[in-house]
């Protein structure tokens, strides 16, 4: 039998503004969280979860938060939220002020023991959504995942996503006999990034694509640099290219295709196509034969292994001056293209191709 999923939805701060003095206790302080009608109702409509509330009221019924200013405005937001579409199966709402150390309050599990340990349960493929590092507390100790929002950009858009669709997070490594890689890529970050390939210049371009991209990037390279640079760039580009081909999954929903920007003195273009079909044109030309501790003639063979492991068609173009401003453009304008052509929109969870395949 299929286990249930359920998903510990927070109050304050979740579905309504949190006010300064964390009171909802009047109509007046009462503003629902932006996005999350569309989108809760969506998860609702589509997706088969449980939808628990569990919110700390603190001290709710003592002369500090009197039951009768809680109430009407609580009933208020169910109320409006089932006309939305959205009904909660469970509320489990805990009194307890902080000094209290009750396990009943999150992050303690008291309020949630009738889904502890629990066949029916499927723990472990459910989520907390919330505000607060409690929440995700309340998670860790539960044993399922967190949605923070405010979070490594989690909004309430994003979190349908990743509910709907699943996150895009990938990890690959390549190990031979003259480099050994780890990369780690999430498409739906927020820019962080840690590089470490030996190569000073090279983590420089390769931060490009993560800060610009926003994506979160780690890649660890250790390479034959005694011998030269040649296998560790290019056995970088195929292990970035295999992450970025399994993180997109079936790319359905995608906006497959991408685009150029100018960089001082230059011009650089990156048009991309996540076609299948990988091909690389390059016009670009440098006159020095390193760029800091990077080859020159490196550049184009890193865009070309690259297009082969992420099977994608690459269409560089450069133009100008000065050789570092040129090949850091490219690197910019790649990581643009990428985030314009990996951009995924769940209402409209089409593949992006008349073959039916991509």
């Amino acid at each position: 039998m299929k286990k249930q999923k359920i998903l510990f939805i927070d109050r304050d701060g979740t579905l309504i503004e949190e006010p300064a003095d964390e009171q909802i206790d009047s109509f007046e302080k009462l503003k629902f969280t932006k996005g999350v009608f569309k989108n809760l109702e969506f998860i609702r409509r589509n997706l088969d979860f449980r939808f628990v509330m569990v919110s700390n009221q603190d001290g709710l019924g003592t002369k500090s938060f009197p039951e009768d200013t809680f109430w009407p405005v609580h009933n208020f937001i169910i109320q409006t939220l089932e006309g939305e579409g959205i009904t909660f199966d469970d509320q489990l709402i805990d009194r307890h002020f902080p000094e209290d150390n009750s396990l009943m309050r999150k992050p303690g599990t008291g309020m949630l023991k009738e889904y502890l340990n629990n066949p029916a349960y499927d723990i472990e493929g459910s989520f907390v959504i919330g505000d607060r590092e409690t929440d995700a507390k309340l998670a860790e100790n539960i044993g399922c995942k967190a949605l923070i929002l405010g979070q490594d950009g989690i909004t309430w858009d994003k979190i349908a996503e990743i509910l709907f669709a699943g996150e895009r997070i990938a990890e690959s490594r390549r190990t031979t006999k003259e480099t050994d890689i780890y990369v780690k890529l999430n498409l739906d970050g927020t820019g962080k990034c840690d590089i470490s390939t030996g190569l000073g210049f090279f983590d420089h371009m390769l931060e490009q694509i993560g800060k610009h991209g926003m994506m979160d990037l780690t890649i660890h390279t250790k390479g034959d640099l005694n011998v030269d640079e040649h296998h560790t760039i290019e056995d970088t580009a195929i292990t970035l290219g295999e992450c970025i081909l399994r993180a997109l999954g079936d790319k359905r929903g995608i906006e497959r295709y991408g685009y150029c920007l100018p960089m001082d003195d230059c011009l650089c273009q990156v048009a991309l196509d996540f076609g299948g079909r990988p091909w690389l044109v390059w016009d670009a030309e440098f006159n020095r034969e390193k760029i800091g501790e990077m080859p020159t003639e490196m550049f184009l063979h890193f865009f070309k292994s690259l297009s082969d492991a992420a099977q994608m068609n690459l269409n560089i173009k450069a133009e100008g001056t000065n050789e570092h401003h040129k090949i850091e453009g490219i690197f910019k304008a790649l990581a643009r293209s990428l985030k314009m052509a990996v951009k995924r929109d769940i209402y409209h969870y089409e593949l992006p191709s008349t073959k039916g395949k991509l």
